[in-house]
């Protein structure tokens, strides 16, 4: 006798209870190389989610070693150079938690990722100053990448740039 029908209508809006920093991970052995390569998306929010799903999967060694494997290090390295501050802040977050696990401290020094952080050391953000830092004293619990940081570290130094040494 009403008359009226009811009507579905789909909203524009995001369910309450979807988190838009969290990236949908596939499962498996393809998770990560899905995340590679959304840490090389030209997309920025692609990138922070990859990074921020990272975070999380890289507290498991073997997620660790199987990243390392697929090339997610060379990934991380060219994102230290990113424009956006917080993909910056989050590779070096990446990067600290990595470096906790010895096959993470291990692939630091076989793909030269002490000297690609180093170019960090005078970051404007402090989150990303100090995971570097974080990193390095992680690192250098290693016999050898205390060995190997110094060296790099120094030529990397702008004051051996300028000829006065430390």
């Amino acid at each position: 006798q009403c008359g009226k029908m009811a009507h579905a209508r789909i909203s524009m809006y995001l369910p309450p209870d979807i988190n838009p920093t969290q990236a949908a991970i596939a499962y498996g052995c393809r998770a990560l190389p899905k995340l590679n390569e959304e840490l090389q998306s030209e997309d920025l929010q692609t990138r922070q989610k990859a990074l921020m799903a990272l975070c999380d999967l890289m507290h498991d060694p073997e997620h660790v070693y199987e990243a390392i494997k697929i090339g997610c290090l060379e990934s991380l390295k060219a994102l230290l150079k990113d424009g956006n501050h917080m993909v910056r802040i989050k590779t070096t977050e990446v990067l600290y938690i990595m470096a906790t696990h010895n096959v993470g401290r291990d692939g630091f020094l076989e793909h030269d990722v002490i000297l690609a952080l180093s170019f960090l050391l005078n970051d404007p953000q402090p989150l990303c100053r100090e995971n570097l830092h974080l990193a390095y004293k992680h690192l250098a619990q290693l016999p050898s990448g205390r060995l190997a940081a110094g060296p790099r570290l120094c030529c990397s130094n702008l004051f051996c740039a300028a000829g006065q040494g430390p």
